[in-house]
């Protein structure tokens, strides 16, 4: 009998008992301070952890960890409350907004980029797990252009869809946590998603400001599109150049950025007309 051999053996064992021992209670620590902190942000107490689990799990990681779905069915209900929501919330604050006035409103404080910006604020990627080697990369690149619009940039940079991906499945976790409760969610939902926009605030998209000025003053308009090629599209106004927009990510994009920079000449230049005009009057 090799003794020396049996008890090599024993002490592996032991060795490794212990380690799964340290590791288990090393993820029991991290999912209790994982726990804590979201609440703690919320404001709202879960009475099943599973959910808010579930809620920060990305389908990357959901393939490694089959115990835990990822957080795709918990996103598709949550969209659909935060839209029932904040139409209550505009229907009741607003009475004398019409229907596309109050679509539009509604529009931009739940699309994206607005999304995007609550789980940027609260770090909400943080606590993602997944497996998105560029996810980080694409959150500091979003945080950077964030700085230009303090508020909403209306299609000007690309914000990660998972960002705001996380702020509908934490909704969709708490709705259906508190059982389906709508008033417990919005006291959560309203406190996440400040400084709400408010028809005060509420921007026109660039592309619908620029063709506006360009119909008003009957001015024909041309799209020059090399965004396969360049990435950029320029935009001419009555057979002059007025404004490119480039954005290689999205084409989209581009194309709001060049109708946003054009309009900015076209109005800059306006401007200066009218002062011209009114100087030689004088």
């Amino acid at each position: 009998m090799n003794t020396n051999y049996d008890l090599d053996c024993l002490s592996d064992s032991c060795t490794l008992h212990q380690n799964l021992l340290i590791e288990e209670n090393k993820e029991s620590i991290e999912w209790e301070k994982f726990v804590k902190e979201i609440e703690e942000v919320v404001g709202y107490n879960f009475n099943n952890h599973n959910l808010l689990h579930q809620a920060f799990t990305h389908s990357s990681f959901h393939q490694e960890d089959k115990l835990c779905e990822s957080y795709e069915r918990l996103e598709y209900v949550g969209d659909s409350v935060l839209n029932l929501l904040i139409a209550k919330e505009h229907y009741f604050l607003h009475p004398d907004l019409l229907p596309g006035k109050l679509t539009r409103l509604r529009a931009a404080n739940v699309d994206t980029e607005k999304l995007a910006r609550v789980a940027l604020k609260y770090d909400f990627h943080k606590y993602l797990r997944h497996k998105k080697p560029l996810l980080k990369a694409q959150v500091e690149e979003f945080k950077d252009a964030t700085v230009e619009y303090p508020l909403h940039s209306t299609g000007l940079i690309d914000p990660p869809k998972v960002l705001a991906d996380i702020v509908e499945s934490l909704i969709g976790a708490i709705y259906i946590d508190s059982n389906f409760s709508m008033d417990s969610t919005w006291q959560v939902v309203e406190g996440l998603l400040q400084p709400l926009i408010t028809p005060t605030n509420l921007e026109t998209h660039p592309v619908t400001k620029f063709y506006e000025v360009c119909q008003k003053n009957g001015w024909s308009v041309e799209l020059i599109d090399t965004w396969e090629e360049t990435g950029e599209i320029e935009v001419f106004v009555d057979g002059k150049f007025a404004g490119k927009g480039k954005f290689s990510g999205k084409k989209l994009i581009a194309l709001n950025r060049a109708a946003h920079n054009a309009y900015c000449e076209i109005v800059k230049n306006l401007n200066v007309e009218t002062t011209a005009h009114n100087e030689t009057q004088n």
